[in-house]
């Protein structure tokens, strides 16, 4: 079978059970604590999971004028993802502690690399921890190096920040942004030198997503809230380093709204230059 947006526990683990050849990624991170990620796969993962750092293996190199987390060259992604062993057309399931954010990032970008069996874990490591199943502890264990090729793109693909300038004046596009409101509105901002937000976006917080126990909402009000923001745009998404903003791509995906394009480097690349515009206050 194959999956392209979600996966449950149960089907998890009665594939792990099974011993089926599927790739799990455990996408944990912390922005303010990049230890935190692998200190976090070491004290319990998922059986069988292996540990994709979000500085490290899902984003390229940072020189303070592309954003926190700019993609990462496709070879070297490609390179990364044969030695975990991923394999042609093999599932892969990724996964994170609550809300899916980091697991979300490395979903977009196995669809970016050309992989169309791919699924983020529905209710993250804590759904599967509180049902019952085991967690592992330490390092994960060495694995045969897989025959992974990168292919044509899966996702409608990426704007720049001169695309996005444009769009201010031509409008064509809705730019949603997925961070908090606070940093959305110019109150609050622990991570970037300028508060606000792009002119013309509209705020659609990642977590808004999920129900309260950390599920993904019913496909059918995800698509009612997203088509009301969009009023019949094509969406850029966006957050503060192209993180979050890939949780409101799965989002829009499960709610049959394929097509969003990602502007990767997001604020932290947008604010990198003072010459241009933000906005504050609500949209």
């Amino acid at each position: 079978m194959r999956y392209q947006t979600l996966i449950s526990v149960d089907e998890l683990k009665d594939l792990i059970d099974a011993e089926a050849k599927v790739l799990v990624l455990d996408c944990e991170f912390d922005l303010a604590h990049p230890e935190n990620g692998p200190a976090s796969f070491r004290n319990g993962h998922i059986p069988t999971a292996r540990h994709a750092h979000l500085d490290h293996d899902l984003s390229g190199i940072a020189d303070g004028s592309n954003g926190r987390h700019p993609l990462p060259d496709r070879d070297t992604f490609a390179a990364w993802l044969r030695k975990q062993g991923l394999n042609k057309d093999q599932l892969v399931v990724t996964y994170d502690s609550t809300a899916n954010a980091g697991a979300a990032r490395a979903w977009w970008l196995l669809r970016w690399m050309g992989h169309a069996n791919v699924a983020v874990l529905d209710g993250a490591r804590s759904a599967w921890a509180e049902q019952g199943h085991e967690l592992e502890n330490g390092e994960a264990l060495e694995v045969e190096e897989g025959n992974f090729e990168a292919g044509v793109p899966l996702v409608a693909g990426t704007v720049t920040a001169a695309e996005v300038l444009a769009n201010i004046e031509a409008g064509d596009a809705q730019v949603l942004d997925a961070r908090d409101p606070a940093r959305f509105r110019g109150e609050a901002n622990p991570t970037d030198i300028a508060f606000g937000h792009i002119p013309g976006a509209k705020n659609r917080f990642f977590r808004d997503n999920m129900t309260n126990d950390g599920y993904f909402r019913e496909a059918e009000e995800l698509r009612a809230e997203f088509e009301a923001l969009l009023d019949g745009k094509p969406a850029i998404l966006q957050c503060g380093s192209g993180v979050t903003a890939c949780q409101n791509a799965l989002a829009m995906e499960i709610a049959g709204l394929p097509g969003s394009f990602l502007y990767p480097g997001s604020w932290s690349e947008w604010t990198s230059d003072p010459d241009r515009p933000v906005a504050t206050g609500e949209a």
